[in-house]
């Protein structure tokens, strides 16, 4: 039901099919979900949520992955699961080091041990979820499984996890929005 839900809301509000467009990995595109139109809208964002909730490992004690993509997502389900009862947390990985402050590049309430789950928005080459599995690791974090909402890869993010011995999961791929590759 969720996943329906959130199907609906990317076609309405995010899907553009008036390419080409350049995708973070350089490939070109005849589609492009613009996801931050869902997982920054209000709604949206309840959608998503849900939608994370219902594939979401139960060991996991927080979410998130790299700024912006993953953001929106990871306050959202940390948000609804801890209205539900389900203690959550989020947390955001920055793009680079910071220089002041208390540095480094996790941002948020974990730590070494930690179970956390890898979020991203939409992805081709999980570059982006990759680099926060690994950001995290080697910041103690126990990485116990990697979702995307849109996976555009054509089972190239779910080899590339598997091989890093991580479990993956795509709620979406681009059939179930009417487009393809």
């Amino acid at each position: 039901m969720a996943n329906a839900k959130l199907v609906s809301h990317l076609k309405e509000h995010s899907l553009r099919t008036d390419g080409p467009f350049t995708l973070r990995s350089g490939a070109s595109s005849s589609w492009y979900l613009d996801a931050r139109q869902t997982t920054f809208d209000g709604e949206g964002a309840a959608t998503v949520a849900e939608a994370v909730l219902e594939t979401l490992d139960q060991r996991a004690d927080a979410v998130g992955g790299m700024t912006m993509g993953a953001d929106p997502i990871a306050v959202a389900t940390a948000v609804l699961a801890t209205g539900r009862g389900r203690p959550m947390r989020a947390f955001s990985i920055r793009k680079t080091t910071k220089d002041h402050g208390t540095g480094g590049r996790v941002v948020g309430p974990v730590g070494p041990g930690d179970r956390v789950v890898i979020l991203e928005d939409t992805t081709t080459t999980g570059g982006a979820a990759a680099e926060a599995a690994e950001v995290a690791i080697a910041e103690g974090l126990d990485v116990i499984q990697v979702i995307a909402l849109v996976d555009r890869s054509r089972g190239v993010v779910s080899s590339r996890f598997a091989s890093l011995g991580l479990p993956y999961q795509a709620l979406i791929e681009p059939s179930d929005l009417g487009v393809m590759e």
